[in-house]
């Protein structure tokens, strides 16, 4: 019996090496193959090309408690690089204040317009009330915490106009909280994965999800599949997923860039990845009996990886509090873990994921100049989030299917970090 249950430890250790180990290569080269067939043709400095005549757009910014920023944001959006657009801010039932400095700045822009909800009804009521009160057959969705460069918009209605059955593009988000370490740490994170794992998922056809603080969809897809639902605390993935079932393509597009605010402190950054685990679970219960359907296959790639992922988490946490327990005094295991990587595995995914991060690195300083020099900051990466974002993962699962659905998302303020400066 103990033989046996050495050997199905031996057999998980070797799962939580092998996963992130292949995974990792698939991500490189999906990003290399996207890169060289779709994103190196197009130079950013000649800006994008644009379909005659072009599509009016609607910028809509959905608000709750962004004082602080929602000036700049608005600044930013006045100095858009595109010749037919509107700004629609939606302050949902802001406390502080938001939505007298929005009337104030209304004032000044006849582009500009206000919607305000008495109630906080979450992210997903205030972007329905933001597309309600517009006619533009593509919208671009922003939080009211970032800036979009000035081509970005022009760049989602290249990708969205590309072909009749895009529905939606995600925009290529950059950190600009970087006063700490943790925030040094989400910029190579978001070149080294989030970047790169969109690009390898180009290829695979599917996207996990778009990036809710910048997006942009086809108003009639948005209608075909009843919008973002309220019930879900991460509406992006929710979205991104009944699109892309109802078959909707979604499209990444690295030349809409957007520098945003992120955690810079422990508690901040649990609570933000705890949501999105949350949600992401949510939404594949949500979606399961659709997913099982023959016609859905395309997705069972994106989704085993996802499912993948996991059990990752789960055999990740359980053995490493295997191997902390071994530490305690008195206490005699019946099993044992080599480590929380065994051995020269460890080595290997070492090398792995610097090859992540070179290759992320190389693609993004394109578009971030000089983002090289955050390397050494991402080489710690995997000892500080891989064991927070299993963690989530773990205490998410309960916590989704406790939630349930029919609860109403309300808005939270997150923590939107301590500096704002590149």
């Amino acid at each position: 019996m103990l033989e046996h249950a050495q050997a199905v430890v031996d057999a998980l250790q070797r799962f939580e090496f092998a996963y992130p180990f292949v995974m990792g290569g698939v991500w490189v080269a999906g990003a290399l193959f996207f890169w060289w067939f779709e994103e190196r043709r197009a130079a950013t400095s000649l800006g994008p090309p644009l379909p005659s005549p072009c599509p009016r757009v609607a910028v809509i910014v959905p608000c709750h408690d962004e004082a602080p920023q929602i000036a700049e944001t608005i600044r930013a959006l006045r100095e858009l690089r595109y010749p037919d657009y509107e700004i629609v801010a939606v302050d949902d039932g802001s406390t502080d204040e938001t939505g007298r400095i929005l009337e104030s700045l209304a004032g000044h822009d006849p582009r500009f317009r206000v919607v305000r909800l008495r109630v906080n009804q979450g992210k997903a009521a205030a972007l329905r009330a933001g597309v309600a009160s517009t006619t533009a057959e593509y919208v671009i969705c922003i939080d009211g915490d970032a800036l979009l460069e000035e081509d970005a918009v022009g760049w989602m209605v290249h990708a969205l106009t590309a072909s009749d059955d895009t529905g939606a593009v995600t925009g290529n988000p950059r950190i600009r909280s970087r006063s700490t370490s943790l925030g040094r740490l989400q910029v190579g994170e978001f070149s080294t994965l989030v970047g790169l794992i969109k690009r390898a998922q180009m290829v695979l056809g599917y996207l996990f999800t778009v990036s809710g603080v910048v997006c942009g969809f086809r108003r009639r897809a948005l209608a075909d599949v009843g919008y973002w639902r309220s019930d879900v605390l991460t509406e992006d993935v929710d979205v991104t997923w009944r699109l892309q079932l109802a078959g909707w393509r979604v499209r990444f597009e690295p030349r809409a860039l957007c520098w945003i605010l992120t955690p810079e402190t422990l508690r901040g950054l649990w609570r933000q990845r705890l949501r999105w685990a949350t949600g992401s679970v949510q939404v594949f219960l949500g979606c399961l009996p659709r997913l099982l359907r023959w016609r859905s296959r395309g997705m069972w790639m994106m989704v085993g990886e996802y499912l993948m992922s996991t059990a990752w988490a789960f055999v990740a946490v359980t053995l490493t509090a295997i191997w902390l327990a071994a530490f305690l005094p008195g206490v005699s295991l019946p099993v044992s873990v080599g480590g929380l990587v065994p051995g020269e595995w460890g080595l290997m995914l070492g090398a792995i994921f610097l090859l992540q991060v070179a290759v992320g690195m190389a693609l993004d300083r394109r578009y971030e100049p000089g983002v090289e020099r955050y390397l050494p900051s991402v080489i710690g990466y995997p000892f500080a989030f891989w064991m927070l974002m299993a963690l989530t993962v773990v205490v998410a699962l309960p916590r989704a299917l406790l939630r349930g659905r029919g609860r109403p998302a309300i808005w939270v303020s997150p923590d939107r970090g301590l500096s704002r400066n590149p």
